[in-house]
């Protein structure tokens, strides 16, 4: 009995990471395809399908119930109880958002932070096509792949990592830099996505939202050669972190690509000032007089954005009040 069960713990497991892998495949194939338009929305949901089948084969092999029940004294009872059982009656699996909410979880906080944010898109797009999500998402995309990548390996063997099956896209023509800084589409953004988008990135701490694993942030380095038989350009992707010297070198030339930029209320932005050692600078009313100063509001200078009538900062803005407090002495000291 016990071979038999194994067997059969083995046989939905494969069956489960054969499913989670082509699911995967399946969004990045679309996703990297020039000839589909409804791309966001269809590598979210494939994306989602993928993660909750890899987990589900997760729970299977650490012998973890993953279907709704309840529990009666010293038995499960998977009896049709509210939301425990399908219209015909059929179990019940657990949903990503209750994979991931589950205590015995492997996944990481941010990658699951990455998770929820395309989940909460997800359903904020259920029934509208926004093809500029596309541009201004991407990093979260990448990064849910390549974290997908990693988990699957991690978990199950190197043997069930889907990275030999990609390869990039042949361009037919040279990028522009417009082309690889692409366009600046929150703009386009419909504004319950763009509230969605800023409360949530609001709730993350600094590291979160500066994690690999949530978003994918890149620097372009075109580096021109000159030996015969190199390539007239190569094109070589790094960290943004990087220490790799690229302002001492004349011959790169960087572009760095910002899918989300950070946003701060000014309470953040008041209290970071004064983590740097300016314990005088308040919301009110240092910080209203030194914006007001500084015009800071003006859409032109780009330091920050508003959303449903409420102003949130961008990063340049705290760097620009660093800098006013610097040049004032002691006065917020």
């Amino acid at each position: 009995m016990k071979q038999k069960r194994n067997r059969t713990i083995g046989s939905v497991k494969s069956e489960l990471l054969t499913k989670a892998r082509e699911a995967a495949l399946s969004a990045i194939q679309i996703f990297n395809s020039p000839l589909l338009l409804f791309k966001s929305e269809t590598f979210i949901v494939l994306m989602v399908i993928a993660w909750t089948y890899m987990l589900h084969a997760y729970y299977r092999s650490k012998g973890i119930e993953y279907r709704y029940y309840e529990q009666k004294k010293k038995r499960r009872s998977f009896e049709r109880i509210e939301n425990k059982r399908t219209k015909h009656k059929s179990y019940k699996y657990w949903e990503l958002s209750k994979c991931l909410k589950c205590s015995e979880s492997p996944i990481d906080r941010d990658t699951t932070n990455n998770l929820e944010f395309l989940i909460g898109i997800r359903n904020e797009i259920e029934h509208q096509m926004t093809r500029s999500l596309d541009n201004y998402l991407c990093g979260y995309y990448q990064a849910c792949a390549l974290n997908f990548n990693r988990y699957v390996k991690e978990l199950f063997g190197d043997k069930y990592g889907i990275d030999n099956h990609l390869v990039f896209s042949i361009q037919f023509m040279k990028l522009s830099e417009d082309q690889i800084l692409g366009s600046k589409p929150e703009a386009d953004i419909p504004e319950n996505l763009r509230t969605y988008i800023t409360e949530f990135n609001a709730s993350l701490s600094e590291a979160q939202l500066k994690s690999e694993r949530y978003a994918i942030r890149l620097a372009f380095e075109p580096k021109s050669v000159n030996r015969p038989g190199q390539a007239d350009n190569v094109i070589t992707f790094v960290r943004p972190d990087s220490e790799t010297s690229l302002e001492n070198n004349d011959t790169l030339y960087v572009m760095k690509k910002e899918v989300e930029r950070p946003k701060f209320l000014p309470s953040a932005v008041a209290a970071k000032v004064r983590d740097a050692g300016f314990v005088n600078f308040r919301t009110q009313p240092e910080h209203v007089k030194m914006w007001q100063a500084e015009d800071a509001k003006n859409p032109s200078k780009g330091f920050g954005i508003e959303v449903e009538g409420q102003w949130y900062w961008y990063e340049t803005w705290i760097a620009r009040c660093l800098e006013l407090c610097e040049a004032a002495g002691d006065r917020y000291r």
